[in-house]
């Protein structure tokens, strides 16, 4: 690799020999993934990817998102529709629409994530643009058909160690148990992400309570019974390699009610009698709950509140959940987790990772609460977790108060598998550079620097996730 692609990344540093020598500590250690969405479906098939769009577009949704807003419509793109049906369009015009409109990707990370993966995985250093799309194309596509670049080749490939996956409450993890019989050179396990029971504002929540029921053998009529059956998924998620849950919540907001007050609640949830203030409660109360369940079965309690998901309405009704349109809303945490932390936030086996979209709490909430509970660290900014500037302002709030240790290393958070070693990659040459230019304001020393890079890039995620 040319050295002018080495040094990507690593920032205009008074000491850029500093920032290599650190980046390629970082880059020498194998890839933790402790919170994604790759399918774990698509690893187990073990079939070439279809062509590069759908490796490249169609499942990005910063992509796409990127496409509609300027007017391109999904249904040029050939996104699927929420019924499985999609427009029947050439895969090779969609890419020419993507190379046509590069431009809008400018500054953004998603440039920075596609341009690397052309670079890296299929030796293409172009500027993608309409010029030279068709033969960028061809070079992919004709790659994509060779047994190196099936997803277990490319797993091995990638150094990856550790994948999480994202899987609902009842999943099977057939084939998570599939995949611990091969030898992919790594750990792919699942993560217990229990929203669709969670949230009774759900459209399929009581067809999901029953599921949970006949997956857990336990009959849920009542709020006791509810958490007995969750117990029970979460220790069948433990048994086939579980370190960590995962909970999307549009509030922080916790709750912790007496067993009748609880009792009463659910019943009236789930007789749809609730009001809206009460579903809220519900909401909160079972956040609350799922913390108590960490503290015992030790189970990393990973929270991301703060979007208002699937905010089109025309989008999630015609092509579903996850299509670019959750948008970040205003989110506090301090009173809100009070509940929780109060309970459970120094209890020696309880882990918890918060995450957010509003960098307005980076110093004012989160860092400090980070930096007082034993049981608390802080996940880098959820969203674009590889961008450069978000990284930046990310690292700048959060140290001065809760230091490098109260934080989780990197998280890539992603359903395209070909882009997790470039997201980890840029984010430990963000690091590198970051931490060289710390030695330079004499904020820490050389010897202190080549320690940090080590811990940010594997041993804090390594040791908190139990991985």
């Amino acid at each position: 690799m040319h050295k002018e692609y080495k040094d990507r990344h690593l920032g205009a540093l008074e000491n850029l020999g500093l920032a290599r020598a650190l980046y390629e500590i970082m880059a020498s250690k194998p890839l933790l993934a402790p919170h994604g969405h790759v399918d774990p479906a698509m690893l187990d098939a073990n079939k070439n990817f279809t062509n590069p769009v759908e490796l490249l577009v169609t499942p990005d949704h910063y992509v796409t998102r990127m496409l509609a807003s300027q007017g391109i419509s999904y249904e040029s793109l050939g996104i699927p529709r929420a019924d499985g049906s999609r427009n029947e369009v050439d895969p090779r015009e969609v890419w020419t629409i993507l190379a046509a409109n590069w431009h809008l990707f400018r500054s953004t990370p998603s440039r920075i994530w596609i341009q690397e993966i052309l670079a890296t995985l299929f030796d293409v250093e172009e500027v993608l643009n309409s010029d030279n799309a068709a033969s960028i194309y061809q070079v992919i596509d004709t790659k994509l058909q060779t047994a190196d670049f099936k997803p277990q080749a490319l797993f091995k490939r990638f150094n990856i160690e550790v994948l999480a996956t994202t899987d609902a409450t009842c999943d099977s993890l057939s084939h998570h148990q599939a995949l611990a019989k091969l030898n992919l050179g790594g750990l792919v396990i699942p993560t217990f992400r229990p929203d669709d029971v969670s949230d009774p504002a759900r459209p399929n929540w009581k067809s999901d309570l029953k599921l949970l029921a006949t997956t857990s053998g336990i009959e849920i009529n009542s709020f006791a019974n509810l958490l007995e059956a969750l117990i029970i998924r979460r220790s069948y998620f433990k048994k086939h390699g579980a370190t960590a849950t995962d909970h999307g919540v549009y509030s922080a907001r916790t709750l912790n009610l007496g067993p009748g007050e609880k009792e009463a609640l659910f019943n009236q949830v789930l007789a749809g009698s609730a009001t809206p203030s009460q579903l809220d409660d519900f909401r909160a109360v079972m956040l609350f709950e799922h913390a108590l369940m960490a503290a015992d079965d030790g189970l990393v309690m990973q929270i991301h509140p703060g979007a208002l998901r699937n905010y089109d309405s025309q989008i999630f009704n015609k092509y579903g959940a996850d299509k670019g349109f959750d948008i970040p809303v205003e989110t506090k945490y301090t009173k809100e987790l009070a509940p929780l932390l109060n309970a459970v936030g120094n209890h020696p086996n309880f882990r918890a990772v918060l995450f957010t979209l509003d960098e307005a709490s980076y110093s004012r909430e989160l860092a400090p609460l980070a930096g007082a509970y034993s049981g608390l660290r802080l996940g880098p900014p959820w969203w674009f977790l590889d961008s450069l500037n978000g990284l930046e302002r990310w690292r700048d709030a959060v140290t001065e108060t809760a230091g490098y240790y109260n934080t989780v290393g990197f998280i890539d958070d992603t359903r395209a598998f070909t882009s997790i070693p470039v997201r980890h990659d840029v984010a430990r040459r963000f690091d590198a550079g970051y931490l060289a230019r710390e030695v330079v304001r004499d904020r820490i020393t050389e010897v202190e620097a080549f320690e940090l890079a080590s811990d940010l890039a594997y041993n804090l995620t390594k040791e908190f996730f139990n991985l």
